[in-house]
């Protein structure tokens, strides 16, 4: 997937008159939210489990080393196989690799936006070879030639009328006349299309949401049996999964287990939650001949020990996207790249650089909402400052924004002139609102006042009240 983060303000502006983008952005402004506040409500050990979730990341970051090694070794023990790639074109050959041993035709894939990262689909179809995707959500935006809009409902930018457009266009073998106004209409089709896909497919492709140490198992979690359909049906199932979904035990999964599916969909477990240990063994009734796991790096040792290593407990829950304000009003093609929101605003520049992305840790309100629901406690707000941070030291920030931040240091390094002039200004600016405590229009404020009013500054600076209290105190 091309980035197009360096023009997210671009994106920003077509995003906003897309009214059909917001009217879809409309639908899920409540949905997940309500969701998933009831399901917390339910679990009084809610906060405990973040904690304890947060304490097992942090010391399976903190020894990554030795339970990669402890699950490559029990993959192996269970007859399975260990590929190590550092680089998306690594990832990417050796996953062609393993479907040149069966002369694959047919690929099916679960979610994945590791996937979605290396841009698989693209480079199997360049090789020859029909990548499908069977999450309803993944296929539709497949018909679509789309990128994820969302990371566990992919296609939440779209319109039901959209989505029985596009499969009046593509399933042509089917009557012209069908109906397809209802959504289990939609649903049917899809299931009796991709069945059959399920059928014919050499290898199967998913992702991972735990990779255990333990026993060496992998684990995803579904709405749609999907993931069952294509790891156990073709020959061969990949299991394609970033280095730090590692845990170390199954007791931890089943930790962070509870707290995925409350905080990303409001349920109390996905309705599929399935592990995988090694290929099909004697006297099984199904399962795969070959089981490979593809350990992809791309840039995440490079997090390792710095002030974003708190990015790699990101469990893909997609809490901070569902409470964003920013996301809610853009949706996520407008950032750009495979992740969106939050979440994405940290990780994509550690992944393709901030002088790419560097838009994105500028993309927040700086609410707080999405360290308040993040159920791994990623104190996200806190690594877009350091972004920013690094944007500024390269040089990179645009040229009145370093002008401004200038002046501004300026004034502060001299209080008494710092007084003086914040005092003169929110009088000044007090007095053109004319009475009405608020402006319409000013000019350089038009980016805030093009969307709101601009507060006028009224009564006392906070350096006023908060002195006067204290010789009240006295």
């Amino acid at each position: 997937m091309q980035p197009t983060s360096h023009a997210f303000k671009a994106n920003v502006r077509d995003a906003l008159d897309d009214n059909t983008l917001q009217r879809a952005l409309g639908n899920m402004k409540t949905g997940f939210i309500g969701k998933r506040a009831a399901a917390v409500a339910r679990l009084p050990e809610f906060e405990a489990l973040r904690d304890q979730g947060r304490a097992i990341k942090n010391h399976t970051l903190e020894n990554l080393d030795f339970y990669l090694e402890t699950f490559e070794r029990n993959v192996t023990n269970a007859g399975g196989h260990v590929h190590w790639a550092r680089t998306a074109e690594e990832a990417r050959q050796l996953i062609l690799g393993i479907c040149r041993t069966v002369d694959a035709k047919t690929v099916t894939k679960g979610k994945s936006m590791i996937s979605e990262e290396i841009a698989l689909n693209d480079f199997l179809e360049a090789e020859g070879l029909v990548p499908v995707e069977t999450d309803l959500g993944e296929y539709i935006i497949q018909l679509r030639h789309e990128a994820p809009s969302h990371i566990i409902a992919p296609a939440i930018h779209l319109l039901k009328g959209q989505v029985e457009e596009v499969f009046r266009a593509t399933h042509t073998d089917l009557p012209a006349d069908r109906p397809l106004g209802e959504v289990h209409e939609l649903t049917d089709e899809a299931r009796s299309v991709l069945r059959k896909q399920f059928l014919q497919a050499d290898v199967g492709i998913t992702g991972a949401n735990f990779l255990i140490a333990e026993t060496g198992s992998t684990v995803i979690v579904t709405n749609e049996g999907n993931g069952d359909l294509t790891q156990t049906l073709p020959k061969i199932h990949i299991v394609l999964a970033s280095l730090e979904k590692v845990v170390p035990t199954l007791e931890d999964a089943t930790g962070i287990l509870r707290l995925l599916a409350r905080s990303a969909t409001g349920q109390e477990f996905s309705t599929y939650t399935t592990f995988s240990t090694g290929p099909r063994r004697p006297g099984d009734p199904d399962g795969p001949g070959e089981f490979h796991v593809v350990l992809l790096d791309n840039g995440r040792t490079a997090m390792l020990g710095t002030e974003f290593q708190d990015m790699l407990r990101c469990i893909r829950c997609s809490a901070c996207l569902n409470h964003c304000p920013v996301y809610q009003s853009v949706g996520g093609h407008a950032y750009g790249w495979v992740y969106p929101g939050p979440m994405g605003s940290v990780l994509t520049p550690s992944l393709i650089g901030v002088k790419e992305a560097g838009n994105l840790p500028n993309a927040s309100t700086f609410c707080g909402k999405c360290e308040s629901v993040c159920p791994m406690r990623i104190p996200l707000p806190k690594m877009m400052r350091h972004w920013r941070e690094r944007e500024y030291e390269q040089g990179l920030s645009p040229a009145p924004f370093r002008a401004g931040l200038k002046l501004w240091a300026f004034f502060a390094k001299r209080p008494k002139l710092y007084r003086f002039g914040a005092g003169l200004a929110a009088r000044l600016l007090g007095r053109l609102s004319g009475g009405t405590g608020r402006f319409t229009k000013l000019p350089l404020a038009g980016g805030w006042t093009g969307g709101r009013d601009l507060p006028a500054p009224e009564g006392k600076s906070f350096m006023q009240q908060w002195q006067a209290r204290r010789r009240e105190a006295a």
